[in-house]
């Protein structure tokens, strides 16, 4: 079974001394984590060791940055590398957000160099893709996020795209309080496996993860995350409630 995901994004939220809280009452929890499930820490660049420190020795939990620069190193003021996040013993680094597409502009070719770099200092990626409004409601997701994928993805290995984690985001649905049904979320999620088949095969597309983002929350994890081709979920707002993502993560399949 591929692994089951719940990722936790706090975006630009809390205190150190809020988000330690909100750790230890997670971990604190009754988790049914099994060896197919994983749960995901996306915190701000500063608490990045701090939250490492307390997750230290737990098995199947892990942290990650919220983004890295496209360079190795160099003159570029307030950035932060992939060999830095590697240096703290970062796990995990989501990559390509919508939020920094839309408001950073990163581009499907940026966003490829960010990836190259992770994964050649052992980060293990999230990578964001999904479609806005106007996309949507004009019936050209599909294709949308057919081009996200292959401009973003498809230079890789088949090695590096095995096992490898996607989150599908419908930008429309990220902090509105709308959520795409489970079965919009099934319909592209499929559509994502199957862009990935055509070129890796059916084998490495079936081991790859693909979550669903977009106002999850306690109440309607199951049944999204109960969808075939929905591996877990990479969750904003509710993340920053102990008891929401809690239920998210015992939520997993």
């Amino acid at each position: 079974m591929r692994k089951q995901i719940a990722a936790a994004n706090w975006k630009m939220n809390l205190t150190l001394e809020q988000g330690t809280a909100l750790v230890n009452d997670i971990i604190g929890a009754s988790l049914t984590l099994n060896n197919d499930h994983i749960a995901v820490f996306g915190v701000p660049f500063p608490y990045l060791t701090s939250v490492k420190q307390q997750l230290a020795g737990r098995e199947n939990i892990f942290v990650a940055a919220q983004n890295l620069y496209s360079k190795k190193s160099g003159a570029y003021t307030g950035e932060v590398s992939a060999e830095m996040l590697k240096s703290i013993g970062v796990d995990y680094v989501i990559i390509g957000h919508s939020e920094r597409r839309e408001y950073f502009y990163e581009t499907n070719a940026v966003l490829a160099e960010k990836l190259n770099l992770a994964l050649e200092y052992g980060l293990k990626a999230i990578f964001c893709c999904g479609e806005a409004l106007e996309i949507r409601e004009a019936g050209t997701q599909n294709s949308f996020v057919e081009t996200q994928i292959k401009e973003g993805l498809f230079h890789l290995s088949d090695e590096q795209m095995t096992g490898f984690v996607i989150a599908y985001e419908p930008i429309w649905a990220i902090g509105t309080g709308k959520t795409a049904t489970s079965g919009q979320a099934q319909e592209i999620q499929l559509h994502i496996r199957n862009v990935i088949a055509s070129k890796y095969g059916e084998e490495i597309a079936q081991s790859v993860s693909i979550l669903y983002g977009g106002s999850v929350k306690a109440a309607n994890a199951k049944e999204i995350f109960g969808q075939p081709d929905v591996d877990g979920g990479l969750v904003g707002g509710a993340s920053l409630v102990a008891t929401e993502f809690t239920t998210i993560i015992n939520s997993l399949k």
